[in-house]
């Protein structure tokens, strides 16, 4: 349990200073990434709030012929449903813009997921909003995983790790992408 009183704290600290480190920086350098570049199927999410923006992202990557599966809050976990690119097929939940559609049943197609993150360490261990729902979907997906985040908020300490912990292979800053 103090592993996740410590995650809880430094969620604290990491929020108050996101307003500092926000950009609407568009994430395009993604698109020339090799794992990026040759995927057929990635999953994204529609950021909000002080998220690292996915808007030009997820367009481009619909404009790359890629299909794009967004994430859907389904029983403490995630479904993975087709996008389009129309915010028609959007529905508010909470804060959160979510798909509507049938489910992706058969996640061994998925090459690639784009993440959202408040912090990742060195050894590409994040933290998140605290709800558990990407913990509990990454191991299900044989995927390669990038993390995005803001300046700042990648660093080169240890985050608290719990079991369900799953680390990314990448992390993205607006300028940069460091492998894992």
């Amino acid at each position: 349990m103090a592993e996740a009183d410590e995650k809880a704290k430094l969620r604290e600290q990491l929020r108050q200073l996101r307003p500092q480190r926000f950009t609407k920086d568009p994430f395009l350098h993604l698109l020339s990434i090799p794992q990026i570049r040759e995927a057929k199927v990635i999953t994204s999410y529609i950021s909000y709030g002080l998220e690292p923006s996915t808007s030009s992202l997820n367009a481009e990557l619909l404009e790359n012929n890629k299909v794009v599966l967004l994430p859907r809050i389904s029983h403490n976990s995630l479904d993975w449903v087709r996008w389009s690119g129309d915010f028609e097929d959007l529905e508010q939940r909470g804060n959160l813009l979510e798909p509507i559609g049938e489910s992706e049943k058969d996640l061994s197609i998925i090459d690639v997921v784009i993440l959202p993150a408040l912090y990742i360490d060195k050894d590409g261990f994040r933290l998140g909003k605290g709800g558990g729902y990407y913990d509990k979907s990454l191991p299900l997906l044989n995927a390669w995983k990038i993390a995005l985040v803001h300046e700042g908020e990648v660093g080169d300490d240890q985050l608290p790790v719990e079991p369900h912990d799953v680390s990314v292979d990448a992390v993205a800053t607006p300028n940069n992408v460091r492998v894992f």
